[in-house]
């Protein structure tokens, strides 16, 4: 047989879903199991939300649809893009697709060329390595350690710019971090993508998941030539419990749109339609039970920050945003735990699973070795359980 596509045979599994596909495995096999794996909101999707897409289905809403989306939703997204950063878009500058991944990489196959480098600060998202490599990119990574707040810095973009560089990947608040750059941060990078004329891909899926009262900037609100590159992801996936509904979106130039529009009219076409109508009534809707998921997030966050560094061998700092924090364990690396040697995040992550139950994931795949994250979209009595066993799985 003839050798299969080189680029598809170098595309990696997701470490996020390898460690969950684990864990349900070992739940299936009757494992007390705790997960902290996938982001995943762990409430329901809100009513409301829910009985837009009974409608939907009974009004005979169930055809295919433009395949940049059904114009309701895009100008509801439009609206609702106006109103929480200030950013002026036609709905025709709006491209749903199947979940805010969809749109990462319908976006880049929009401007990627092969032997394009694309810049991706680390910690990254596992994804975001894999659909540059799909997409015949080069990954370039710049790295941001704990002690810089897992944040890169402008001049350090510059240092890693070369006559290939196409893009920026940006996102805030960060997976795996749940680091938020400040409005003066951003204003440096952006600086930076105008001067050597760079495509800034922000992703900005978390931007209702932010704490302490924090300001939430986003990028494409810096003026209209950072706009003008620009290609803005959000959805409603994390912000409104709708994992499985698979609604994210794009918003770019007009001609950025248009391209993207025509990718997806030839590969997938436009989400489902129903999925679609609830996501209208999500973003039109009413917004408090958004507002009560964010509250419950902020206080996990508190809570799961306090006792891990209360606990001896590991540490965190306290994420401004999203639903994660990074576990450091440095200290363990060495140490026999679960009668194994933890040479790496991995091993640490595979005997805290195997030994203690508790589901979490390993960092290496995000690009900072040593560091585990944990997903604190899970309950309250969940999220102390679990710690009860690393405490008890780090005094063995």
């Amino acid at each position: 047989m003839k050798a299969v596509s080189k680029i598809a045979e170098g595309v990696h599994a997701s470490t996020t879903l390898a460690v969950d596909s684990l864990a349900k495995q070992m739940k299936e096999d009757g494992y007390d199991v705790i997960r902290f794996g996938t982001g995943e909101p762990d409430f329901n999707t809100p009513d409301n939300i829910n009985m837009a897409a009974i409608a939907a289905i009974c009004d005979g809403k169930t055809k295919y649809t433009p395949a940049a989306g059904i114009p309701a939703l895009r100008k509801a997204i439009a609206k609702q893009l106006q109103d929480d950063c200030g950013l002026s878009y036609d709905y025709t500058q709006i491209v749903v697709a199947s979940g805010a991944k969809h749109s990462v990489y319908i976006a880049l196959a929009a401007i990627t060329n092969p032997g394009d480098e694309i810049i991706i600060p680390a910690p990254f998202w596992v994804s975001y390595y894999e659909m540059v490599k799909m997409t015949g990119g080069v990954p370039v990574i710049v790295t941001a350690g704990e002690e810089s707040g897992f944040k890169v810095t402008a001049s350090q973009i510059e240092a890693a710019i070369t006559d290939k560089t196409k893009c920026l990947m940006l996102n805030s608040p960060s997976n795996p971090t749940g680091m938020i750059y400040s409005k003066d941060e951003l204003k440096s990078i952006a600086e930076v993508c105008v001067k050597h004329d760079l495509y800034i891909l922000a992703d900005e899926i978390y931007y209702k998941l932010i704490y302490d009262g924090i300001e939430f900037t986003s990028i494409a609100s810096l003026g209209d030539e950072v706009k003008e590159r620009c290609l803005l992801i959000n959805g409603v996936s994390k912000s409104y419990a709708m994992t499985g509904w698979r609604i994210g979106y794009c918003a770019a130039n007009k001609q950025l749109a248009k391209i993207m529009s025509n990718y997806l009219s030839h590969s997938t076409g436009a989400p489902s339609t129903i999925s679609q109508w609830a996501a209208v009534e999500a973003i039109n809707g009413p917004q408090q039970s958004c507002e009560e998921m964010r509250k419950a997030f902020e206080e996990r966050r508190d809570y799961i920050v306090q006792r891990m560094n209360s606990i001896p061998g590991v540490s965190c700092i306290k994420p401004n945003g999203a639903f994660y924090v990074m576990m450091n364990i440095e200290k363990l690396i060495g140490r026999t735990l679960g009668g194994k040697l933890i040479t790496n995040d991995d091993d640490f992550a595979v005997a805290f699973l195997e030994s203690a139950y508790v589901a979490t994931v390993p960092c290496s795949g995000f690009g900072m070795k040593n560091f585990i994250r944990w997903s604190y979209a899970a309950s309250m009595d969940n999220i102390k359980e679990a710690l009860d066993r690393l405490e008890k799985f780090l005094a063995q």
